[in-house]
């Protein structure tokens, strides 16, 4: 009968991970709740920037439309709208007023009503608190929608992948809230954006990583070698950026924030960070794809040595780093898919369209994304191999 055989101290190592990793697991899910919970308690300093006194926001319903001074000319409208709007929560509710919606002729900012849209309504309120004395629609109300759109996924997630879509959920859920009320306003506060974004790299990193693949040389290994791609990604693309001469304003509303008074921000490195940032989600992929891979065949085959190890973490990560990286580039594309194809319709000479700073921008984005996350295979393939390979046998 052939068969292999356990080592006795890899035995006792696969049996101490059996008892202890639910435990531990259990633990690091309940601690990324409470700081989940946190980012959101805490306050980023903004609350409350840029409103009006006397302010507040409602939901309200279009009831009736006037377009008699639109102008359309061809797919653009401009002019104004007449609306009467419902105010459908809040202490206003039920009370019915007449607003104004101008259109630009900019089919990105402008919106257009019709009745029965529900709408986000912002309410001035004078200070005798008395009445409502100014009212303007802002845009359509979403709020609805996007929590129910949330909640289905999480749901879904959850209903297919079980316990492991809860972890999934929670890591989520901190990501965001980790990036709207910790990275960003640490930027806004002078934090430089590339050292704030490789620290909450390595902190979402790190949660995300052993939420899904647990406390574990499995989690270790795909956060030492995802760790690694994005240090990597963050050199090269700080030394891309400033070789192409990109002024990083070329992002939509970053020029915007200098007129708002933060000219202390460097929009070169908001640029940068924003490379690695936006790459180390498929490097996290990558990182845990090779180290699951080591890990079930040192399961499976716990005498296996080091070197054959390695040798099989290499075969694997070569076939799943080909397609990862063309999977970075399809899903970069969007950006800017139609400022090319305006370039073609207009019949750019390719020479000039591949020296315009939107476009080099997005070359340096995207091939150096590709760059970090082919470092990622061999980074997270040597971790491996240190971390998940076979131990000195002890007599």
């Amino acid at each position: 009968m052939t068969g292999i055989t356990l080592k006795t101290e890899d035995h006792h190592w696969l049996s101490w991970r059996s008892i202890h990793e639910p435990r531990r697991d259990r633990i690091f899910v309940g601690i990324s709740v409470l700081v989940t919970l946190l980012f959101f308690i805490l306050p980023t300093g903004f609350e409350g920037a840029g409103q009006t006194e006397g302010s507040e926001r409602a939901r309200g319903k279009v009831i009736e439309v006037n377009n008699e001074r639109l102008i359309t000319i061809g797919p653009v409208k401009q002019g104004e709208q007449q609306l009467e709007v419902e105010i459908r929560s809040g202490r206003f509710k039920g009370q019915v007023f007449s607003g104004s919606n101008n259109l630009m002729g900019k089919i990105e900012l402008d919106k257009i009503f019709a009745p029965g849209d529900s709408v986000l309504v912002v309410v001035s309120v004078p200070e005798e608190n008395n009445g409502i004395r100014h009212a303007q629609v802002y845009d359509h109300y979403r709020t609805g929608k996007t929590v129910l759109l949330c909640m289905l996924f999480f749901c879904f997630i959850i209903l297919v992948m079980g316990w492991m879509g809860v972890k999934i959920v929670i890591s989520f859920v901190f990501t965001a809230a980790a990036l709207i009320r910790i990275l960003f306003p640490a930027m806004l506060r002078g934090w430089d954006p590339i050292f704030a974004s490789v620290l909450l790299t390595a902190l979402l990193t790190g949660v995300i990583i052993f939420l899904v693949g647990g406390l574990t040389p499995r989690g270790l290994t795909a956060f030492a070698g995802s760790m690694g791609g994005v240090l990597l990604t963050s050199v090269l693309a700080f030394f891309f950026t400033y070789w192409f001469k990109i002024h990083g304003a070329v992002r939509p509303f970053a020029e915007a924030l200098l007129y708002a008074g933060y000219t202390h921000l460097n929009l070169a490195h908001l640029f940068i960070s924003g490379i690695f940032l936006a790459s180390s989600g498929a490097m996290m992929d990558l990182s845990m794809d090779i180290a699951s891979a080591m890990d079930e065949i040192k399961q499976q085959y716990p005498a296996v040595s080091r070197f054959n190890l390695i040798k099989s973490g290499v075969s694997v990560s070569r076939h799943v780093a080909g397609t990862m990286s063309t999977t970075l580039l399809l899903a970069y594309s969007a950006e800017y898919t139609a400022m090319i194809m305006t370039f073609i319709a207009q019949g750019v000479p390719l020479e000039n369209v591949i020296n315009m700073v939107w476009v080099s921008s997005e070359v340096v984005h995207t091939l150096v994304g590709c760059f970090g996350l082919v470092l990622v295979a061999p980074l997270t393939v040597f971790a491996g191999g240190m971390i998940l390979g076979n131990r000195k046998e002890t007599k």
